[in-house]
């Protein structure tokens, strides 16, 4: 067998501890680390705190802790990269690298966001009487260290990817506000009219057969179909509703779910199987079950049902208060604006969450790349 090239090497030797305070009592906000490794405002009472002993955390400072690492199976660390300054506990331990011509701050970070690190640093805390992880023995930990080109090869990929998740992460919040205060608008705008008037109900059940246990689903309070809990161990299914593509189901009880209503528009091209104890409905005449979608996946429709929710021991919304809600109607063409402008919500919500998802694959095969290069 032929010996990779990439040289094993200690971590306290290429890093070093600082310790740098606010004595001036400059007023910079309190932050802290979480087990996703990033920083976060503190959730601690920061008043009639004397912050001049807090630390400073500047651009490329790491912030580690090491307690309860054993319980977390989890190493607290983060690196800091934009270069805004805030202050962190004097409890954590901030640190540098020392040797950045040959440790690029962000490959020693990547090590730290891969489940095995954790793992290891789990392993290592073993001893301590609190599960912690003690600074020496952080420092005795080996890692990688290819050349300074196969780290940048690495850091920029990441980097790529990471940025595509941050980009569309950062279009969610401009484009919700618009497509809210475009709703608003249609409600200033436009009639508003019964709700009544535009939907009406369906009861197609599975008499034949033609579906099957795998094709049951659940509805849950985020408006989305979801795998049923239910324990469908010899159930039979052919009384369960078929929910055709376009088609809503909704959950008329509203008891004991946060004060929302279990709701879901079926956009996919296949039918799923629901409950008989659900109801399903349609959009018809002039409005589009997107648009309606959008309307009824608002938490201001979530405290119309919830309100307007009445029983004794279980409180339901019936088809009849579904009815009565009013909703501004706009012409097919604004209606169909709103649901684009939905749709591109949806699709960078969908590309950030698939960018955080490799990524969580991606920091392990790329250090295993760094071992074998």
């Amino acid at each position: 067998m032929t010996a990779n090239k990439t040289k094993w090497v200690r971590l306290g030797d290429y890093i070093e501890e600082v310790d740098e305070r606010n004595s001036e009592g400059v007023d910079y906000p309190f932050y802290g680390i979480n087990k996703d490794k990033n920083f976060m405002p503190t959730v601690a009472d920061t008043n009639n705190i004397d912050n001049t002993k807090y630390k400073l955390v500047t651009q490329g400072t790491f912030v580690f802790s090491g307690m309860q690492t054993g319980r977390d199976v989890c190493i607290r660390i983060a690196l800091k990269s934009e270069d805004n300054v805030f202050l962190i506990s004097p409890a954590y331990t901030t640190f540098r690298v020392k040797r950045k011509h040959e440790l690029t701050p962000l490959y020693l970070y990547m090590q730290f966001i891969r489940f095995e690190m954790d793992r290891y640093g789990w392993f290592l805390s073993d001893g301590s009487i609190r599960s912690n992880l003690d600074w020496d023995r952080f420092c005795d930990i080996q890692i990688p260290l290819p050349s300074m080109e196969v780290q940048r090869e690495l850091v920029a990929t990441y980097e790529g990817l990471k940025r595509l998740a941050e980009d569309n992460e950062a279009l969610i919040a401009p484009l919700t506000e618009a497509c809210q205060a475009f709703i608003v608008d249609c409600k200033r705008q436009y009639p508003s009219v019964p709700l009544g008037d535009y939907i009406e109900e369906v009861d197609e059940r599975n008499t034949e057969g033609k579906y099957s246990i795998e094709d049951v689903m659940g509805i849950s309070t985020d408006k989305t179909f979801i795998v049923t809990k239910a324990n469908m161990d010899g159930v039979s299914v052919l009384n369960y509703k078929v929910v055709s593509p376009r088609v809503f189901a909704y959950v008329a009880d509203t008891s004991r779910r946060g004060d929302k209503i279990a709701l879901a528009l079926n956009t996919s091209s296949q039918s799923y199987l629901i409950s008989s104890i659900y109801s399903t409905f349609r959009a018809v005449g002039e409005l589009l079950p997107e648009y309606l979608y959008i309307l009824l996946s608002r938490g201001d429709f979530d405290r119309y049902a919830r309100f307007n929710s009445w029983g004794s021991a279980r409180e339901t919304f019936s088809w009849e208060e579904l009815c009565r809600v009013q909703i501004p109607l706009p012409p097919l063409e604004v209606q169909q604006s709103i649901v684009n402008l939905y749709h591109c919500i949806e699709e960078a919500k969908s590309i950030a969450r698939e960018a955080r998802e490799r990524l969580t694959t991606l920091c392990p095969a790329l250090i295993r790349y760094a071992i074998d290069a």
